[in-house]
């Protein structure tokens, strides 16, 4: 009871520090424990509306500081985060994790390097390797086109400190584990971020709620299906997906392995029957009735199933 009216009280006293987005409505940090929060962004692709802010950037209030997770895709959007955090806490960013080298997740870094100098960033060796070779300038180029020049102005600030798998990272009074238990899956520089205490996990864009994402190049939807039941089975209480709603494993993991699951399930059956991937296509459809409404479905669907099934012939399974 103690901790429900804790977070009711915390609701209530963040109505007041909304974001508000024209053609949007409001954003503000939810509470997901007595000191971790969640900026749940829209669903959308990045725009001129937008100002490139999709995600769902993270904030842990520790004693001395403020650590953050993923600040957004551009120096407009990290401003912003920066701004609720100041609504919330006058305590300064200490650090703040990137859970991999999508530009929509970490080019807020920005904005908040530029107020506090002194704060770590924290993600996969590669996702660092990856931005500094050519991924930042070309999401920066992207972002800024798709914002129509909006996010004008967006420069990369690369991480400045490696992790690795199950690495235990202690920021003030705040302890963090890191998990990358696979060499791929959404991409090749995928981390997800426990924090200890509420038992929280920010699992990046390994894992989407009511609505879906490219499986780029590096990806592997089979690794995916892995990494999320990895997830489930850290058996802990939030869980933060990078796009979508938070909240236990059964409402914000189960539905997008489920998902996946299906593709899967059909791949294998129409591989077996040397079918093609448009014609497994009406048998995953059928099954997917419940994803009707979730944002790009028809846009990505047909991709989805064509890399489902290369990946079943790949494997033979």
């Amino acid at each position: 009871m103690k901790k429900l009216t804790t977070l009711f009280i915390l609701a209530i006293s963040t109505l007041s520090h909304a974001w508000t987005i024209e053609g949007y409505g409001e954003y503000k940090f939810d509470a997901i424990s007595s000191n971790v929060y969640v900026i749940h962004g829209p669903l959308d692709e990045p725009n001129s509306g937008n100002q490139g802010f999709m995600n769902n950037p993270g904030m842990v209030i520790g004693a001395d500081g403020v650590i953050v997770v993923d600040p957004g895709g551009s120096y407009q959007t990290g401003k912003r985060v920066v701004g609720e955090v100041k609504k919330m806490t006058d305590k300064p960013i200490v650090a703040v994790f990137n859970t991999h080298v999508h530009g929509d997740h970490w080019l807020g870094n920005h904005a908040i390097i530029e107020q506090y100098p002194n704060a770590k960033i924290y993600a996969h060796p590669q996702m660092i390797e990856q931005a500094k070779e050519s991924e930042a300038e070309f999401w920066i180029d992207l972002i800024e086109r798709l914002t129509e020049g909006s996010s004008k102005g967006t420069m990369a600030v690369y991480p400045t400190n490696a992790t690795s798998h199950l690495q235990t990272i202690t920021i003030g009074s705040e302890q963090f584990k890191i998990h990358s238990p696979t060499t791929k899956a959404h991409t090749t520089t995928d981390i997800m971020i426990e924090h200890v205490g509420s038992k929280t996990l920010f699992l990046g864009d390994n894992d989407m709620i009511n609505r879906l994402g490219g499986f780029g190049s590096t990806s592997d939807m089979h690794s995916n299906i892995e990494v999320l039941n990895y997830a489930i089975d850290l058996g802990l209480a939030n869980y933060v997906p990078g796009h979508g709603p938070s909240g236990n494993a059964e409402n914000s993991i189960k539905p997008f392995l489920n998902y996946l699951s299906i593709l899967q399930d059909e791949a294998r059956k129409g591989y077996e029957e040397d079918l093609a991937d448009y014609e497994i296509r009406p048998a995953i459809v059928k099954r997917l009735s419940a994803y009707k409404n979730w944002h790009s479905l028809d846009n990505y669907l047909g991709r989805h199933i064509n890399k489902m099934l290369l990946e079943v012939e790949s494997l033979d399974l």
